[in-house]
């Protein structure tokens, strides 16, 4: 098993929607070897998060409950992974904000740039699976 996918069973409360999903995200991460996804894979690659994230979902309300809640707390749920989500959102909302003002401004702190001089586009409801990813 991946060491980086939460465990969602015998939350205290429990596992939200975006929770399941960013493990679902996680896991079809793992098995398919994509971190990042292009133009070719991005369409299967989010109907099987969704679909995941489904049976996931559905899994979860099937089970018993369980006689302990998991040992650790979910990354979605500390404070400080909080934090850097919400300084990261706040960053890339203001990078936007000079795009579409025509200001200059610098690419070098954005993720996925690699010297190309722009960031990539985040889907909506993704920018927090690199937080997860990484178990913080």
């Amino acid at each position: 098993m991946c060491r980086n996918i939460t465990t969602l069973r015998g939350l205290v409360p429990p596992a939200t929607e975006e929770e399941v999903e960013a493990a679902a995200r996680q896991f079809v991460r793992k098995v398919t070897g994509i971190q990042r996804t292009s133009d070719a894979t991005e369409e299967p690659f989010e109907r099987a998060v969704a679909e995941v994230a489904t049976v996931v979902a559905r899994l979860l309300d099937e089970l018993p409950e369980r006689r302990r809640p998991p040992a650790t707390v979910p990354p979605l749920r500390r404070e400080e992974v909080r934090a850097r989500i919400a300084a990261r959102e706040a960053a890339e909302a203001a990078h936007e904000r000079a795009h579409a003002l025509g200001l200059p401004h610098d690419h070098g702190d954005l993720e996925g740039d690699h010297g190309q001089g722009r960031a990539r586009a985040r889907r909506p409801g993704t920018e927090h699976a690199d937080e997860v990813a990484a178990g913080v």
